[in-house]
């Protein structure tokens, strides 16, 4: 049987740090109260430089410098996010050609603040099945530029980062062993970000982290109905949690650590103590990052291995809630650390650094091929004759000539 272990994180935060009581000079609220109602007191917003893509990949070189392989060593590159820079490329492809992982497949998976915990199952599932032997998985946020910075509710909840783990097949016993995975898309509209105009308040105007500018008619923020989510996240946390649990055989008193998505202190206090778990076994980092959303868990996961608090065999319970409405949880028998080696770790970061020579060159070998096959192919560029034509209305196929005139229906 295949086992899906954990074998590497890292993370990877944006420099600037943005206070409450800088948010404070932006909109009606002070530090007392923010702290008092989310249990935030800062949060790191992206600068001009950075974005979704390049987040992801610092966070994905931390993870496999810890793990001790190299990107060619990568089957599968999994990325959770809700802020992405395009619509395609994904992503997942954007931090495939960074990093130099030409053997992996790619791909971004949308559920919110729950994404990372889907984007684990896929790729757990993944080796499971025997289609990977390693699989990156990230979770990258910008949240900073989805937000409307004139919105109390909002604005002071967010923040930017990024977190990877790498997942790595084994026969032995344990990582990640079980999942849960819901939605129900009834409560969409309590959190929601609309895109190109299609959703409801659509909007398609974006401003920049700490820009007090009002929304126009036509923008697209985050929207939240605060208390309607709060009700939600408290309902199924303890619920998905006690599902996951008894798939595995495991009691909350078993439990060693749980790593949650990072909302709010107060559903997660009150998460904590519906399952009569200690708050100290609760992974905390929200205070200084905010809501990174699909980032949280990886960040928080992170933090935990780099503190020592996450030892083999350790049973472990993550979980994330959100938009859509989603909501995923699963249960992890932590491994065994690896031991690697100064000089591997050398050769792996020296691969990681020419990774852009490799793009390059590829990128050329695909001009190249490019050119040669045009000029095998002679009769690319040439315009239909009558007997292509005549073809065409024999066969219901379009020729050339229909094709360049944007006709494609048979005549």
């Amino acid at each position: 049987m295949r086992y899906a272990h954990i074998v590497g994180w890292g993370k990877h935060l944006p420099s600037r740090i943005m206070t409450n009581d800088d948010i404070s000079k932006l909109v009606e609220t002070s530090d007392a109260w923010i702290r008092d109602r989310t249990g935030i007191s800062e949060r790191r917003i992206a600068a001009d430089h950075e974005s979704t893509s390049t987040l992801a990949t610092q966070a994905a070189i931390a993870a496999l410098d810890v793990a001790g392989i190299t990107a060619s060593q990568i089957d599968l590159i999994i990325v959770a996010t809700s802020t992405p820079e395009n619509f395609f490329p994904s992503v997942a492809c954007m931090v495939q050609d960074a990093l130099g992982a030409e053997y992996a497949g790619a791909f971004d998976v949308s559920a919110a603040c729950s994404g990372f915990v889907y984007a684990l199952a896929t790729g757990a599932d993944a080796i499971k099945a025997g289609s990977a032997n390693h699989v990156l998985v990230i979770g990258a946020e910008t949240t900073s530029r989805i937000l409307d910075w004139t919105d109390r509710n909002t604005c002071v909840l967010f923040g930017d980062g990024a977190g990877a783990l790498v997942l790595q097949a084994s026969d032995q016993p344990g990582g990640v062993l079980s999942q849960v995975l819901r939605a129900d898309g009834s409560g969409g509209d309590l959190l929601y970000v609309s895109a190109n105009g299609n959703g409801p308040k659509a909007a398609n105007q974006k401003i920049s982290a700490g820009t007090a500018a009002a929304p126009t008619a036509d923008s697209h923020f985050l929207r939240m109905n605060g208390r309607e989510v709060y009700k939600f996240a408290t309902r199924v946390i303890d619920k998905t949690l006690r599902e996951v649990m008894h798939r595995v055989g495991w009691t909350a008193g078993e439990i060693d650590l749980v790593v949650p998505h990072q909302a709010n202190i107060r559903i997660l206090e009150s998460a904590m103590k519906s399952m009569t778990i200690p708050m100290d076994k609760c992974v905390l980092n929200l205070d200084r990052y905010g809501n990174t959303s699909a980032a949280s868990i990886p960040i928080a996961m992170t933090e935990a291995a780099e503190a020592g608090r996450l030892l083999a065999h350790h049973k472990v319970l993550t979980i994330g809630f959100g938009g859509g409405l989603t909501w995923a949880a699963a249960a992890i028998e932590w491994g065994v650390p690896k031991v690697i080696s100064k000089p591997q770790r050398t050769i792996n970061r020296f691969n990681t650094s020419i990774a852009g020579f490799k793009r390059d060159a590829r990128k050329l070998f695909r001009r190249t091929e490019s050119r040669v096959m045009d000029t095998i192919d002679s009769t690319i560029g040439k315009p239909a004759d009558s007997g292509s034509a005549k073809s065409s209305a024999k066969t219901g196929v379009p020729a050339e000539k229909d094709l360049a005139e944007g006709t494609s229906e048979p005549r």
